[in-house]
């Protein structure tokens, strides 16, 4: 039940940042697609989850297998938020595919992840969104520490 009512919220969350996001105009551009095609493709995902969570069947022993919140659960979330506000802190000064990679891995190693798995995880999903945003996209992302090197 917790999950459908979460579901909800953010659809209509969605809803609202959708028609936000819609009717937001930049006099400028430095991107090809434009400043409001990011928040869109996240507010699509966003939402295309809620529904999946709202028309999911609904088992009673779904129910009772969600995890309680303990001092295991609260451990993980606060590692997460940390682990977020050092990407974010990184970001510019260590370039998206350093901060990434290790956000990543961390990510991977805190759901209990093999070292190899997350390594080799980390570095190709930033690698890969490095290529997609930048190149296939043209939303420029900065290099940091790897500025030297040309993409």
């Amino acid at each position: 039940m917790q999950d459908r009512i979460f579901a909800g919220v953010s659809l209509l969350l969605c809803i609202g940042l959708a028609l936000t996001a819609w009717s937001y105009h930049a006099p400028f551009s430095y991107e090809p697609v434009g400043p409001r095609a990011f928040p869109l493709l996240l507010i699509v995902l966003i939402a295309l989850g809620a529904l999946y969570l709202l028309i999911k069947p609904s088992h009673a022993s779904q129910e009772a297998s969600e995890p309680a919140l303990d001092r295991h659960v609260i451990r993980k979330i606060v590692l997460c938020v940390v682990a977020l506000l050092i990407y974010a802190a990184l970001f510019e000064l260590a370039g998206f595919i350093v901060a990434s990679t290790a956000f990543a891995i961390a990510m991977a190693r805190l759901y209990e992840g093999t070292w190899k798995a997350s390594l080799t995880s980390g570095v190709l999903l930033a690698i890969g969104l490095y290529v997609l945003f930048d190149k296939a996209l043209d939303v420029p992302l900065p290099l940091g520490l790897l500025n030297g090197l040309e993409f």
